[in-house]
């Protein structure tokens, strides 16, 4: 068996709406079995997050964000460098991705290339499924993650 390579996350909760895009994003890739490839769901907590992406060039992070005024299902691409440092309270988590990247940093365990994807969300209430321009953007963003897989392509 190999070492991976690469880690997906996919940060959220499917039994709260749309924070569940994190896991429906990796639940497809899951699907895909992709040699040398991590691939996690993760609540967000911080441990959680560097025990996932340990020992990997590249992690690739799903996360919703809840923006006001908000387009559900627009996505960004931020490199962990471009991370805004408020940027750990715009997620649907108490303590964010930031905050886990700077414990990541000070323990020096943060992968050399570290992507995270935004996507803004409608619904964060209790209940199953996500909202139609949010599940929209789940196949959109499988192949963005493909795309990041492929430029570093494990080697």
């Amino acid at each position: 068996m190999t070492m991976p390579w690469a880690a997906v996350i996919g940060i959220g909760n499917e039994l709260r709406r749309d924070d569940g895009i994190g896991p429906a994003v990796t639940a497809e890739l899951q699907r895909r079995e992709i040699p040398g490839v991590r691939v996690v769901i993760s609540h967000g907590e911080p441990m959680g997050l560097l025990d996932a992406w340990a020992g990997v060039r590249l992690a690739v992070v799903i996360d919703a964000v809840v923006c006001e005024p908000w387009t559900p299902g627009r996505w960004y691409r931020i490199p962990a460098g471009q991370l805004p440092p408020s940027a750990g309270t715009a997620g649907t988590h108490g303590f964010g991705v930031a905050e886990a990247i700077e414990l990541g940093r000070v323990l020096d365990r943060v992968p050399q290339q570290l992507i995270i994807y935004a996507v803004e969300v409608l619904d964060v209430s209790v209940g199953l499924g996500l909202s139609a321009p949010v599940a929209a953007a789940v196949p959109v963003l499988v192949d963005a993650v493909l795309g990041e897989l492929g430029r570093m392509d494990g080697g």
